[in-house]
């Protein structure tokens, strides 16, 4: 592993928490891969083979330089391409809050895989509370980006997302919320910086 490896999966706490949850040899298929980081990952600690798919060309070309099987696509437009259950696991790490037709893209996840995993950055921990009650856009380092040039267009906290998960059909399997990577065992919504779920759609 090279030190710049070791460094993106240290500045990336929920690498863990997903590849903890992907059982050895599956397919999995990575929404919004960025360089293939993550898929590299499950590859050598997994042994998971799969897809990612990047809109961005030096994503993509950063993917085939990682060795990472990569489609150039635009997540917006859905996978219709997939056939329903392709994939034993469908991820999308830290993207969710930048994509727009967030409710489509969660309920094709569950079309075309088995089971899905999410991290997103939790927009209900205390300081980003108190930053906004202090009458001020949040930033933290999990949304470093000031309000005029952040890519998010959706900010919502964990509550939201099992309120979510509970309206649509969506069983949550397993939870991990993290602060500074570690663990956050009480008061999640609170003082979770990051959070990471698996899930199902419910039988």
């Amino acid at each position: 592993m090279s030190a710049e490896e070791q460094g993106a999966r240290a500045d990336r706490s929920d690498f863990h928490a997903i590849a903890a949850w992907i059982r050895p040899d599956s397919t999995v298929l990575d929404l919004g891969c960025g360089d293939g980081t993550l898929l590299r990952y499950l590859r050598q600690a997994r042994n998971a083979r799969g897809y990612g798919i990047d809109i961005a060309d030096a994503n993509v070309l950063a993917c085939v330089k990682n060795g990472v099987n990569v489609i150039q696509s635009d997540l917006e437009r859905g996978l219709a391409g997939f056939d329903p259950g392709s994939f034993d696991c469908v991820i999308l790490s830290q993207t969710l809050q930048a994509v727009r037709h967030t409710e489509e893209i969660l309920l094709e996840m569950l079309r075309v895989g088995r089971e899905a995993i999410v991290s997103f950055p939790n927009f209900g921990r205390w300081d980003l509370r108190l930053q906004i009650a202090l009458g001020r856009m949040p930033v933290s380092p999990e949304l470093p980006y000031e309000w005029y040039n952040t890519p998010n267009v959706h900010l919502f906290t964990i509550a939201d997302f099992e309120s979510f998960c509970s309206s649509h059909g969506i069983r949550i399997l397993e939870r991990v919320a993290l602060n500074r990577g570690r663990p956050v065992r009480t008061f999640a919504n609170f003082f979770g910086g990051v959070a990471v779920y698996r899930f199902e759609k419910r039988r």
